[in-house]
């Protein structure tokens, strides 16, 4: 195999050429809409957890050990290639997702048992006394966790919020084993091709510092807005920090 000398003019001239920035959008695409996603079944299941119904909090359970336990890169592959095994046979739909929504659906399944805990902290952060004075001003259960006990646990919600985006926006790499032409696929395309394996690794790779630290900027900015610094490392310090699961 020839030896490529290495080109930062290559790198340069393709790294915000159109293959790139189609990869890059595809990668912003499923971690903005898997996070959204992860975040509603998150707080769902949240709910489930602090319920006083024990069924309800086993199978809230359930969800975290299941999802947390096993790889994610396994949860992709059984939701594009196994489902469609495992569907009834007599059912209308076959069960096929395409790459693109099995993707989604993998990040966000995955996700959502991690924000589980998150959310399950946040509430739990908050005084039970403020629940009791809600409910006996009258709000039913459902008002006061809108009205009073969520936005007071935004404040421990938010930094490890921003830390799972983080994560998924690298996460979402592992979507390139069904095809979905994220921004690491991509790269893999290209240097397959070209042999040029270290040109398109540091392009693939300063985009992904470029979206963490832009995700990390606006984390901080959220912490900012909504008094959650106190509960951790300075907002104008947090910015460096690339959102390694605790």
């Amino acid at each position: 195999m020839p030896v490529l000398a290495v080109s930062w003019t290559y790198i340069a001239d393709n790294f915000f050429s159109d293959i790139v920035l189609r990869g890059v959008w595809m990668t912003l695409q499923l971690s903005v809409i898997g996070m959204a996603f992860g975040i509603a079944l998150g707080t769902l299941f949240a709910l489930g957890r602090v319920a006083r119904a024990a069924p309800v909090r086993a199978v809230a359970l359930a969800y975290i050990w299941f999802f947390r336990g096993t790889p994610l890169l396994v949860q992709v592959v059984f939701w594009f290639f196994a489902l469609p095994q495992a569907w009834p046979s007599w059912a209308p739909w076959d069960g096929q997702l395409s790459p693109w929504q099995a993707g989604i659906l993998a990040l966000a399944i995955n996700e959502g048992a991690y924000m589980t805990e998150i959310v399950r902290a946040g509430i739990q952060s908050v005084d039970p006394g403020q629940l009791e004075a809600a409910r006996s001003l009258g709000m039913t259960y459902r008002l006061a966790m809108r009205r009073i006990i969520l936005p007071q646990a935004l404040r421990v919600i938010i930094p490890p919020t921003g830390n799972e985006f983080i994560a998924m926006l690298k996460n979402s790499s592992l979507v390139s084993l069904i095809s979905v032409s994220e921004l690491f696929l991509v790269a893999k395309l290209q240097y397959s091709s070209t042999l040029r394996y270290f040109e398109w690794l540091i392009i693939a790779s300063g985009w992904y510092l470029i979206l963490t630290t832009l995700g990390s900027f606006f984390q901080s900015w959220l912490e900012y807005r909504y008094g959650a610094a106190s509960y951790g490392p300075s907002a104008r310090r947090r910015w460096l920090a690339f959102g390694a699961r605790d």
